[in-house]
């Protein structure tokens, strides 16, 4: 296969969103390209301890090798033994304020090849949105943008993918969301109604997700940026920082694929925030806005549907 334009629009992509993040940071973001000695590398993006952004990075990766790990195999054993390529763009973003929501970000592609026989390839990606403190109107902007990004690509796509981000995103043993949702999708390989081939569908429906991102969130944090917080906000951000730790150690497909395919860990794990704090059987105080993150927000719901 030709992954060449794959790789362009990738690249791209992370310089136009780090471009965005710093316009809005007013700071540069740091520049590491690594290689990686099994095949492949990268470019990572970073900024820590920054005004708005407490600790965010925006990666490319294109790694390669001829056996793919364990993580992969273990729902398609028919990719056993093929060379692979997988490659992405993969961003989190840990605002300082409490007020803004963490964001994730992540669009990419893999492919399987076997000399004699045909390729196997897919796309995947999404964007979710994990608030510590709950605004109806930033959440209801972040799915409406996540609903119109999707809507070219057929009437019922962006109900499936909400709903497979409201399963994905799920710490199965807190019995509870990470965060509000948005999308997700994997193993995308399908043709639409549009004529088009399986692959320029789905090409151009990990590009509208991709190029979406920064109009679904950055409206977002210049909203809450500088709302005035003290030591509780601070101190609830950081206990629930540690449920987004908790899920990308433990659940998340990616970052299991990232280090058992022998991926650069400094930039697997940049999605971790800098500052968390865990505490025994802790209970927010009823009634409290700590409160209604639990019993207004991080229950799935239809967030395109007004409030009566």
């Amino acid at each position: 296969m030709d992954i060449a334009p794959i790789r362009d629009y990738f690249t791209g992509l992370q310089d136009r969103i780090v471009g965005e993040l710093e316009a809005v940071e007013g700071q540069s973001f740091l520049r590491d390209a690594w290689d990686r000695p099994q095949g492949g590398g990268g470019i990572s993006r970073l900024i820590e301890d920054a005004k708005v952004f407490e600790r965010g990075g925006v990666n490319f990766s294109h790694v390669k090798g001829e056996q793919l790990p364990a993580s992969a195999t273990a729902h398609r054993p028919e990719l056993a033994g093929r060379r692979w390529e997988a490659m992405g763009v993969s961003l989190v973003l840990h605002p300082r304020n409490p007020y803004c929501p963490t964001a994730h970000m992540n669009v990419r592609f893999f492919v399987a090849e076997k000399d004699g026989e045909e390729a196997v390839w897919w796309f995947g990606g999404g964007m979710d949105l994990t608030p510590y403190y709950g605004f109806e109107e930033d959440a209801r902007h972040f799915h409406r943008s996540c609903r119109d990004t999707l809507a070219p690509f057929g009437a019922d796509v962006h109900a499936r993918y909400k709903k497979w981000c409201d399963d994905y995103f799920f710490l199965k043993h807190r019995k509870e969301a990470r965060g509000v949702g948005g999308i997700f999708f994997d193993d995308l390989n399908a043709g639409g109604e549009g004529g088009e081939t399986p692959f320029q569908r789905c090409f151009g429906l990990t590009q509208a997700v991709g190029n979406s991102f920064t109009s679904a969130y950055l409206p977002i944090i210049k909203r809450r940026r500088d709302t005035p917080h003290g030591e509780r906000e601070r101190d609830f951000q950081a206990y629930r920082r540690g449920r987004y730790v908790e899920f990308n150690l433990v659940w998340d497909r990616g970052t299991l694929f990232g280090l058992q395919s022998g991926g650069r860990t400094e930039s697997i794990l940049m999605s971790l925030p800098p500052i968390v704090k865990w505490r025994y059987d802790w209970q927010p105080e009823s009634g409290s806005e700590e409160a209604r993150l639990y019993t207004d927000f991080l229950p799935p719901r239809d967030w395109l549907q007004e409030t009566p």
